[in-house]
């Protein structure tokens, strides 16, 4: 009987076929290092950058979590994402009344109007609509936000929403739940705002601030602003956007419908907030908890720097400061910011 020539063993047969196969194919290309997040100056006038340590809150609201999204009515709301809840603080008692279970992971906003606290959840592409006497869940929409960075509005008897990245607008009927008009704005559009009888969005794709009337569901006007505009607010005659590309503030007149003054902030990058309140425009970043914006001037007259903010709003005669990162809410009486002075 002829003698077997012996098999290979089967570790050989995978070493010689990993061996050729390696040399058939291109190496790996190297790994991309994404891009560093933009540095944030802050404003450079001499006299403005105060560090945060020495303004002194009225009451600190400790919310374990992520505390996030401010919506201000009678109560002020506070959203929490990896808690998928709401608290709502007593601003008269100055005490917190009850956190309230909302959908996964809320996200891109509140809006408080029409009776109801109306709560995007990224996590499950719903919207949550609580009772805002009960806090009692309403209605789960069965839609998302397009974005985790955005905002949602009330106004003219309806709730206004982005539903896609396209630049679709939804306008809700509170009385049924369900869009009566999509407006079609410019794509990447993902921040609504409401005043100054106006639908307002903004476009960080576009650069673009889109003009809606409430009473037509026509585009009125499209205004360019400063570079990738994201939150935006309405007051004193204007409408006001913060512009992540570099960490300007756009000042939009409402009558006009013309950018009248650009506000250099310092504050490029993702995240931050703003709002108007009490003759000032307060704005919100990482790094700098509070720039405050003369409405008169047009100019930046104070900015905190150092750890805390990226949520703000303004309500109750009180400036309300979201501490993402130390778990906690501000409340500071806006004079006692204007009293602190640099050191």
């Amino acid at each position: 009987m002829p003698r077997m020539r012996p098999l290979p063993s089967l570790a050989l047969v995978f070493l010689v076929g990993s061996l050729l196969a390696s040399a058939q194919q291109p190496p790996d290309p190297a790994p991309q290092t994404p891009a560093p997040a933009p540095k944030r100056p802050g404003v450079s006038a001499p006299g403005i950058k105060i560090p945060i340590a020495r303004l002194k809150p009225d009451h600190v609201f400790d919310i374990p979590g992520v505390p996030d999204w401010i919506a201000i009515d009678e109560h002020v709301w506070i959203s929490n994402y990896p808690k998928n809840s709401v608290t709502r603080i007593d601003p008269v008692a100055n005490k917190i009344v009850e956190t309230i279970t909302v959908g996964k992971s809320p996200c891109s906003g509140l809006a408080a109007g029409l009776g109801a606290l109306w709560v995007p959840n990224c996590g499950d592409n719903t919207v949550t609509r609580l009772d805002l006497k009960t806090g009692k869940p309403l209605a789960t929409l069965p839609f998302g936000v397009p974005d985790s960075e955005g905002g949602l509005a009330t106004g003219a008897g309806s709730l206004w929403v982005m539903t896609d990245k396209k630049g679709t607008l939804a306008r809700i009927d509170p009385a049924t739940n369900k869009p009566v008009a999509e407006i079609y704005v410019a794509a990447g559009s993902y921040a609504v705002a409401f005043g100054e009888d106006a639908v307002w969005v903004t476009s960080a794709e576009k650069n673009v601030v889109t003009r809606v009337n409430p009473r037509t569901n026509v585009i009125d006007a499209s205004i360019e602003v400063g570079p990738k505009p994201r939150f935006l607010t309405t007051g004193e005659g204007s409408v006001w956007t913060i512009n992540q590309g570099d960490g300007s503030v756009s000042r939009i007149d409402a009558k006009s419908n013309k950018v009248v003054a650009t506000i250099q902030c310092g504050i490029p990058g993702d995240g931050g907030e703003i709002s108007v309140g009490d003759g000032s425009v307060w704005v919100t970043s990482f790094e700098y908890p509070i720039t405050r914006i003369d409405v008169a001037t047009n100019k930046v007259v104070q900015q905190f720097e150092g750890p805390g903010g990226d949520a703000i709003r303004f309500g109750h005669g009180s400036v309300w400061l979201s501490n993402l990162r130390a778990a906690n809410v501000w409340r500071i009486d806006p004079k006692r910011i204007i009293a602190t002075l640099p050191e």
